[in-house]
């Protein structure tokens, strides 16, 4: 199964120095591509000249999260699309168990793994935690955080499970 990483990008020439090395040395097997949506902080020449492996595509404008993404997958391969904000920490075989998922269920549409605070790394990430769903009176929440607390990671969602929506 072939699976593409997908970072999009837009003047975030600090977070790509940061984090892209890591996500290349943990992602060997898988071709890494960056959309890059008008950046004019010399992201795509930081790009060019540190990572002649990666592919970039650049669109003319910025448009947007979605349109960024939209327009920059039209020209990408692959069965499954990882698409990974520009500022994430990956873990090594990051990716094993989300392909495993994914050949398992068919059905399946997104997968979204815990996603842990980089400077509280036993702790939810506020924005993503465990996946999001919605209560029985319809209101969303995420598991890992109740309103504004955030839980500490013990292994309480290492299940897989539905949920209603996932964060990057």
């Amino acid at each position: 199964m072939e699976i593409s990483i997908v970072i999009l990008n837009w003047n975030g020439k600090f977070w790509l120095e940061k984090f892209l090395p890591n996500v290349i040395s943990n992602s060997k097997e898988t071709q890494v591509y960056v959309i890059d949506n008008a950046s004019t902080d010399d992201s795509v020449i930081y790009l060019n000249e540190n990572f002649p492996n990666i592919i970039t595509i650049k669109n003319s404008e910025n448009l947007g999260f979605a349109g960024g993404y939209n327009q920059g997958l039209k020209n990408i391969p692959g069965e499954i699309f990882c698409l990974l904000n520009s500022d994430v920490e990956v873990t090594e075989n990051w990716l094993q168990p989300i392909i495993k998922l994914f050949l398992k269920d068919k059905n399946i549409s997104a997968i979204q793994p815990k996603i842990l605070d980089y400077n509280r790394r036993d702790y939810f990430e506020f924005a993503g935690a465990g996946g999001g769903l919605i209560d029985n009176l319809g209101f969303p929440y995420c598991r890992g955080r109740i309103f504004e607390e955030i839980e500490k990671d013990d292994g309480q969602y290492n299940d897989e499970t539905e949920i209603f929506w996932a964060s990057g």
